[in-house]
C-alpha cells in the first residue's frame, strides 16, 4: 500500500479523538503506578507492614497487568477490542474502590493484583488499535503521540497524589485512580468505535493461539523490539519501585517535594516523545533507537558512577534519571510499535506478549528490589545502570539487524 496510513473504516472519526482515547488507555499505566508512590511510606506504616509488603502492591499488580495481556490479546482478537474494553475498565473501577476500601495490606495487595489484570486490558487494546489502523512507520509516530499524552497523566500522577496523601490520606490517592477510570470508560463508551475489520474466529482455539505465539516469538522483528521496549520499562520500573523510599526514607526529602520530582521525570519523558516525532522522519527507526540509546546508557553509567565516588545527593540521581527518561521517551514508541508491526491479523496477541515481556522485566526486578533495599541509594542507581546496559546493547545490536518499517 502506499499511502503513509492505513485507517479502519469504522475508527474514531477525529485523528485527536483517536490519539485522547490512546492516551486515556495508555495513562491507566502511569496512573496506577504513580499517583500512589508518594503514599507507599505512609500506607506502610498504616498498615503497621514490611517494606517487602508494600512492594507486593506494586510487583503483584504489574504481574497480573502482564499475565492478563496474555488473555485479553486473544480475546480481542477473536471478540473485538470495544467489548474487552468495556469489562476491562468495568473491572478497573470496581477494583479501585475496593482498593480504597481494604482493611489490610493483604486485601490491598488482592484488589491491586485485580486492579493489575483490568489494566491489562486497557494498555493491551491501545498498543493493538495502533496496528489495526496504521502501518508501522506511521505507527510509530502515532504511539509517540499517545505516549505523549501519557506522559501528561504521568506529570499529574506523583504531584496529585502527594496533595491527595498530605491533606486527607493514601486512600484518596487509590480513590483518584476509580474516578479515573470511571471517566476512560465513559469515554470508550461513548466514543470509541471497533477498529477491528475482520475478527478471527479461530483466534481462541488452543491450536492456532500456540502456532500464533510461536509465530510471534520466533519473529526476529518481534524479539529485538521487544528486547528493547522490556529493558527500557525495566529501568523505569527499577526507579519508580524505588525512588519513593529513597527519596524520602533516606535522602530525607517531603512528600511534595517528591512528587515534584517524579513530575519533572514525566516531563523530561514527554519531551522524549516529542524528539522521537522530530528524529523519525529525519533518521527512521533505528538510527533514532541508537541515537536514544546514548541519553540511556549516559543517564545509568553516569547515576552509578556518582554513587560509587560516593556522592549520594538528590540531584545525584535526578540529573543522570533526566537522561534516562529521555531515551525512555524514544525507546517505547519504537519498542511497542515496531514489536507489533509484523502482525497486523493478530495485534492483540503480539501486543499482549511485548506487554508481557515488558512486566516480566519489571516483576524480576521488584523482586530483586523488596530483598535488597538496604537503606542506601545504590539498589536503585545499580538497577537503572544495569538496565541501560541492556536498553544499549538491543538497541545498537539487535535492532539494527531488523529491516525498515515498511509504509504499508
Amino acid at each position: 500500500m502506499s499511502s503513509t496510513r492505513s485507517i479502519s473504516p469504522t475508527s474514531p472519526r477525529s485523528p485527536s479523538l483517536t490519539i485522547l482515547i490512546l492516551s486515556a488507555l495508555l495513562g491507566l499505566q502511569p496512573i496506577t503506578t504513580d499517583l500512589y508512590l508518594p503514599a507507599l511510606p505512609a500506607l506502610t506504616e498504616g498498615f503497621g507492614a514490611a517494606m517487602s509488603q508494600a512492594q507486593l502492591t506494586l510487583t503483584a499488580l504489574l504481574l497480573a497487568f502482564g499475565l492478563s495481556q496474555l488473555i485479553w490479546g486473544p480475546l480481542s482478537d477473536r471478540f473485538g477490542r470495544r467489548p474487552i474494553l468495556l469489562i476491562g475498565l468495568g473491572a478497573y473501577v470496581l477494583a479501585s474502590v475496593a482498593s480504597t476500601l481494604s482493611p489490610s495490606m493483604t486485601a490491598l495487595i488482592f484488589w491491586r493484583t485485580v486492579q493489575g489484570a483490568a489494566m491489562g486490558a486497557g494498555v493491551m487494546c491501545a498498543r493493538a488499535i495502533v496496528r489495526d489502523l496504521y502501518n508501522p512507520a506511521m505507527g510509530a509516530r502515532v504511539m509517540s503521540k499517545g505516549l505523549s499524552g501519557l506522559a501528561v497523566v504521568a506529570c499529574a500522577s506523583a504531584p496529585l497524589g502527594g496533595l491527595l496523601s498530605d491533606l486527607f490520606s493514601w486512600r484518596m490517592a487509590l480513590l483518584a485512580l476509580a474516578i479515573f477510570g470511571a471517566a476512560t470508560l465513559a469515554l470508550v463508551v461513548l466514543r470509541f468505535e471497533e477498529t477491528v475489520q475482520q475478527k478471527n474466529p479461530k483466534a481462541l482455539e488452543p491450536a492456532t493461539l500456540v502456532r500464533t505465539w510461536l509465530e510471534i516469538l520466533r519473529n526476529p522483528t518481534f524479539l529485538a523490539f521487544s528486547a528493547l521496549s522490556a529493558a527500557s520499562y525495566g529501568g523505569l520500573f527499577t526507579f519508580l519501585a524505588a525512588s519513593s523510599f529513597v527519596f524520602i526514607k533516606v535522602l530525607g526529602l517531603g512528600k511534595t517535594q517528591y512528587g515534584l520530582i517524579m513530575f519533572t521525570m514525566s516531563l523530561v519523558y514527554m519531551l522524549g516523545t516529542f524528539l522521537c516525532r522530530w528524529l523519525l522522519p529525519r533518521f527512521g527507526v533505528k538510527r533514532s533507537v541508537a541515537i536514544a540509546g546514548v541519553f540511556s546508557l549516559t543517564g545509568g553509567s553516569l547515576m552509578a558512577g556518582l554513587n560509587m565516588a560516593g556522592v549520594a545527593t538528590p540531584w545525584a540521581i535526578i540529573v543522570p534519571m533526566y537522561f534516562f527518561m529521555l531515551g525512555h521517551g524514544i525507546h517505547q514508541p519504537c519498542g511497542q510499535s515496531g514489536a507489533v508491526g509484523p502482525f497486523p491479523q493478530a495485534a492483540g496477541a503480539a501486543s499482549a506478549l511485548n506487554g508481557f515481556a515488558m512486566t516480566l522485566a519489571a516483576f524480576a526486578m521488584g523482586g530483586w528490589l523488596g530483598t535488597h533495599m538496604d537503606g542506601s541509594v545504590s539498589p536503585l542507581t545499580y538497577g537503572v545502570w544495569f538496565w541501560s546496559a541492556l536498553i544499549a546493547l538491543a538497541a545498537w545490536t539487535l535492532v539494527q539487524k531488523q529491516g525498515t518499517p515498511h509504509a504499508s
